[in-house]
């Protein structure tokens, strides 16, 4: 017997994946699928906090591709929390909470992001279960299955 309120899921993704956060300036951002984390993390060399309308906001750099310190977007948002994290290797973290809108494959959802530093990390983003569950099935074997972004700093305004 079929549930109707449980479609079949008909996005498959690889364990990486190329992705955007549009209302954030990242037109694409290569991110970990990571069934492992609960919550998504998006790699932010710093984070400062304002208050606009007696409400808290985060402005943020990330350095959206690997290796490539000289390709900057700048972000801001509101804060709809900050919540102890804890990372791979067990140590926690307060870190701030975001939403924000993800373009992957076609589709576009709404997702918690909380904001930290990767920079020595291999990802700019890790994509947590949270965001994807009831939305995709993760191929552990493969990479990419929505598609290459090739010369993705192109789409920074970057020629080289």
């Amino acid at each position: 017997m079929s549930d109707p309120e449980r479609a079949p899921l008909s996005l498959t993704l690889g364990w990486r994946e190329w992705l955007a956060l549009p209302e954030l300036g990242l037109h694409a951002i290569k991110a970990k699928v990571d069934t492992g984390a609960r919550t998504s993390t998006l790699h932010a060399f710093y984070v400062d906090t304002f208050r606009r309308d007696g409400r808290l906001y985060a402005r943020f750099g990330v350095h959206p591709l690997q290796q490539r310190a000289d390709i900057v977007v700048h972000g801001e948002a509101p804060v709809i929390d900050r919540r102890p994290v804890s990372d791979s290797g067990g140590h926690r973290e307060e870190r701030y909470v975001i939403k924000a809108h993800i373009a992957l494959a076609g589709q576009e959802w709404p997702l918690e992001l909380t904001l930290t530093n990767r920079e020595t990390m291999l990802f700019r983003m890790l994509l947590g279960r949270t965001a994807i569950a009831g939305r995709a099935l993760v191929d552990p074997e493969k990479s990419f299955l929505t598609g290459r972004t090739r010369q993705p700093w192109k789409l920074y305004g970057v020629n080289d």
